[in-house]
């Protein structure tokens, strides 16, 4: 007999506090010269798979958060358990790509300053890490 998979989201983050005094001290000012070098990076057709790379890496730079991830844990006929990462099916690559040439690149550097103010102010720091991690899917509607 075996079941129907269930679907976990799981992160691998270090704990609220690390991620505060990551971000007072080092996330701030790194995260802000990433987002440049990044779109430094975007302005020449050749760099843009590196800017797409490190403006998805932005979250963990900012504040050491990983993406969150999907497992699947089903019972096999023996009774073992066994859990299996998921990826998230994404969009077609043209409607993806054609997102990222008429609105993703600019809108998504709107994004990023916005989510970059928020985190100066201490009520705003939980929505600015909240919409850096929506980065990828801003950028470039990754799932």
């Amino acid at each position: 007999m075996s079941y129907e998979p269930v679907v976990v989201e799981t992160r691998r983050n270090p704990g609220c506090l690390i991620q505060l005094l990551w971000f007072a001290f080092i996330g701030w000012w790194l995260g802000q010269a990433w987002m440049i070098v990044a779109w430094l990076f975007m302005i020449s057709i050749l760099g843009i798979p590196i800017g797409i790379l490190m403006l998805n890496m932005l979250p963990k730079v900012i504040a050491l958060r990983e993406p969150a991830r999907e497992v699947a844990i089903y019972r096999r006929a023996d009774g073992t358990l066994v859990k299996s990462e998921v990826e998230p099916r994404q969009l077609p690559f043209l409607l993806r790509a054609l997102y990222f040439i008429l609105i993703g690149w600019w809108f998504s550097a709107l994004w990023m300053e916005v989510a970059y103010l928020l985190c100066a102010t201490i009520i705003g720091l939980p929505l600015g890490f909240w919409m850096f991690d929506r980065i990828p899917a801003v950028l470039t509607l990754r799932q």
